[in-house]
């Protein structure tokens, strides 16, 4: 077994609280879906929004999806001039049987744009 950290972003249509938890509900079951995580395997997820995205905290969304026991920390992105808005990212470190060439990064709708070499 394998420690592993998988990436991934995604990015809302507004800064709101529905907007905010339907980008978290998308964004980390995808994650463990393309994956092949199970949540009992998460060791925790270090979840950061841009600036702009204020109405609630990430972490909270990924209470509600399952992940109350897995440790959560949320944080705010540099506020560098003429990034991507309202994006929301992840870090989630895992205990897997994967190699590292094998874990996949995901990067949903516009967050894309942030690794177009990594984006599925």
């Amino acid at each position: 077994m394998n420690v592993r950290a998988v990436r991934g972003a995604i990015q809302v249509d507004v800064n709101s609280l529905e907007a905010i938890h339907a980008g978290v509900r998308e964004l980390l079951p995808a994650i463990l879906l393309t994956n092949d995580i199970e949540i009992a395997d998460i060791i925790s997820v270090i979840l950061t929004s841009t600036p702009d995205l204020t109405a609630d905290f990430p972490a909270a969304a990924a209470r509600e999806i399952g992940f109350g026991a897995v440790p959560l920390l949320c944080a705010r992105e540099i506020d560098v001039p003429g990034a991507l808005p309202r994006v929301i990212r992840v870090m989630l470190h895992c205990n897997t049987d994967k190699s590292a060439d094998e874990i996949s990064h995901i990067y949903l709708k516009g967050a894309a744009a942030l690794r177009r070499d990594l984006a599925q």
